[in-house]
């Protein structure tokens, strides 16, 4: 079965192949199906991986295809590495995949894109497989371009909405600029190892001692590299508005796919970053940083796709987090149950924007529990999942990289909890301002509000299960359990990060819950007792709130440092160089050779005696510099 692996990218392949082909022409159940059964196709298959894996002896296989680039010492394969990490991968990318393809078929039903929309989607889905699949660098990296040019595609899928074109260049710009990291971080890991292949990369990583610069730095453009992709400080701010694209896109990119690029990236490297303990201190700053400024900012959101967008950015911060205090498998494994609550979040954003007619404006809801009850109920779930509450999956994954970062580091655990505290409030805040209440929108639209068919509301209720009880993978053994993931994950990630004792453990979580409930006690007693909707008038805000309700002006500080100085920069070439010099030049060049025309074509006269002259002063000359040069 593991042998069949190949088959998994391809599949999709096809589905993006016949529908971007029929798009015009096939119906649009003929494209839904087609475009939801190329991935539950792989999703089957990569079951049957995940169990062929699970009972074979040898946990790590590499399937060559052919080979790919071969110059001089450079040897290049197209070869796939099925393990116990890329497996889980396959899984999350598949099943999270098709539920996204099945809910899209309602959601974008009366869409005129709808054909190439599921194409643009089976595109995504076979870049991302080949990202987590290949057995090297370079075939990663070709996964990694093609998801960001995918990216592109989705958010900008409404292009001729300018702001939702200039959100898809922003995410297409801010990620070139992490990838260009990580293309010179390949370059310098086949100068160092001789090769890009992990099989013979890690090995010779192993016998190294940490501190070495080399590796540093290696560590350091690839965390660059995950910083574009898993929208990080300084590169996050394309992420919130990636929004512009379709509410499946949205969920595509921010739980099981793109976003995750990087963490799986960084887990995948294990064996460098260990090396390098200074870049992971750095990863851990970073990650903390990015986690309390996604909070502040999702506190004031309105929208309600703004609001689970930052979370994104806050939850990416908290995995980089656990990546930075060498704590592999909690990151990964909140990656997992991300993966389930926020594709569930999103999913019950876009079901509640569907039947409020594209309204997105939480000011503008409110009691909608009783007119759409399942995706009340899943969304419930999908808040208190992300918040942290036991036995939800949040609780264990986030609990897990805590109680890492508190043996690491107690101010960076305790600012960790802060966030979490405040992750509980923004959460219950925007489910209150959703769901509880009187309505404040208008009467004509209260009139059409409806629960979402059931090609919506399905995948809605699996994904709430599996965020109920996703956590089960990864039980500590101070609540009874065994961590199943860390011992599957054990042949690729031997480093677990230190650990607290049981006493210690408990405490951590005690101190979690109850902060994560006086959250949502508050949230409850402003936003539904006192019945608080946010102001829509700028001066009554207070300051912190302005800050916050802005994104902290980190959009304009860009603006003003970055992109106007090199916008001047590049009118001043332009009208310098390009025009004055440049052009000068080619310009001078075509008048010398004009001008100088004019006078030569007079030597062509007609006249014959002319001719004669010329001649004979040519045979002098030649005679004069033959006896000169003697």
């Amino acid at each position: 079965m593991i042998n069949l692996v190949w088959l998994v990218p391809l599949i999709p392949l096809l589905g993006f192949i016949i529908n971007g082909l029929g798009r015009n022409t096939l119906s649009k159940n003929l494209i839904g199906f087609i475009g939801s059964s190329v991935i539950l196709i792989s999703f089957v298959i990569s079951i049957g991986i995940f169990l062929a894996l699970g009972n074979d002896t040898v946990k790590s296989h590499e399937i060559f295809l052919f080979d790919w680039i071969s110059a001089g010492s450079l040897k290049i394969p197209l070869s796939f590495l099925v393990d116990p990490l890329s497996s889980i991968m396959l899984l999350i990318i598949t099943g999270i995949g098709f539920l996204i393809h099945v809910y899209s078929i309602g959601y974008m039903h009366d869409d005129e894109g709808f054909g190439k929309f599921f194409s643009y989607l089976n595109l995504f889905i076979f870049f991302m497989l080949l990202l987590v699949l290949g057995s090297n660098y370079i075939v990663m990296f070709i996964g990694w371009e093609g998801v960001g040019l995918c990216s592109y595609l989705l958010i900008g899928f409404w292009y001729t909405n300018s702001s939702y074109a200039t959100a898809a260049k922003k995410a297409f710009v801010m990620n070139r600029i992490g990838d260009l990291g990580f293309l010179i971080a390949v370059f310098l890991i086949f100068t160092t190892f001789g090769s890009v292949e992990f099989s013979k990369i890690f090995p010779q990583a192993a016998n190294l001692l940490p501190g070495d610069s080399t590796i540093a730095l290696i560590a350091l453009l690839l965390f660059v590299g995950a910083c574009g992709k898993s929208a990080q400080i300084p590169l996050f701010t394309w992420l919130p508005d990636a929004m512009a694209g379709p509410t499946p896109v949205s969920a595509l990119i921010h739980a099981a796919t793109m976003v995750t690029a990087g963490i799986y990236m960084i887990a995948r490297s294990n064996v460098l970053f260990d090396l390098a303990p200074v870049v992971q201190h750095l990863i851990a700053i970073v990650g903390l940083a990015t986690a309390v400024l996604g909070a502040l900012i999702a506190l004031t959101q309105t929208d309600i796709k703004k609001v689970l967008a930052y979370s994104t950015v806050s939850q990416l911060g908290y995995m980089f987090l656990g990546l930075g205090v060498g704590a592999y498998n909690g990151s990964f494994f909140h990656v997992i149950t991300h993966a389930f609550f926020k594709a569930l979040l999103f999913l019950c954003a876009g079901s509640v924007i569907h039947a409020m007619h594209h309204e997105q404006d939480m000011r503008h809801m409110g009691g909608l529990r009783k007119k759409l009850p399942v995706t009340f109920l899943t969304m419930l779930i999908g808040t208190i999942a992300i918040s942290g509450l036991p036995p939800f999956s949040g609780f264990f994954s986030k609990d897990e990289i805590l109680s890492h970062v508190y043996e690491y580091n107690k101010v960076m655990w305790a600012i960790g909890v802060f966030t979490a505290f405040l992750t509980a409030f923004y959460m219950f805040r925007m489910l209150f301002l959703t769901f509880f209440g009187k309505y404040r929108g208008t009467h004509h639209t209260e009139e059409k509000i409806h629960e979402s068919p059931k090609s919506m509301t399905i995948p809605l209720i699996v994904l709430a299960v599996l965020s109920a009880i996703g956590g089960a993978i990864g039980i500590p053994e101070s609540l009874g359990g065994n961590h199943w993931l860390s011992h599957w994950l054990a042949p690729v990630i031997q480093h677990h990060g230190e650990a607290p004792d049981h006493a210690t453990e408990y405490i951590l979580m005690a101190v979690s819950v109850v902060g994560v409930l006086i959250s949502i006690a508050f949230a409850y007693n402003k936003y539904v007792k006192q019945n608080h909707i946010p102001v829509a008038d700028e001066g009554e805000r207070s300051a912190l709130a302005k800050l916050s309700y802005h994104k902290f002006y980190i959009d304009e500080i860009y603006d003003t440092i970055i992109r106007k100085p090199l916008d001047a920069i590049s009118v001043f070439f332009y009208k310098v160089f390009d025009k004055k010099i440049i052009d000068g030049i080619v310009n001078g060049l075509g008048w010398g050779t004009s001008e100088t025309s004019k006078g030569v074509r007079l030597l062509q006269s007609g006249n014959v005696g002319f001719y004669i002259f010329m001649m004979v002063a040519g045979i002098i000359s030649l005679l004069l510099y033959t006896y000169l040069s003697l």
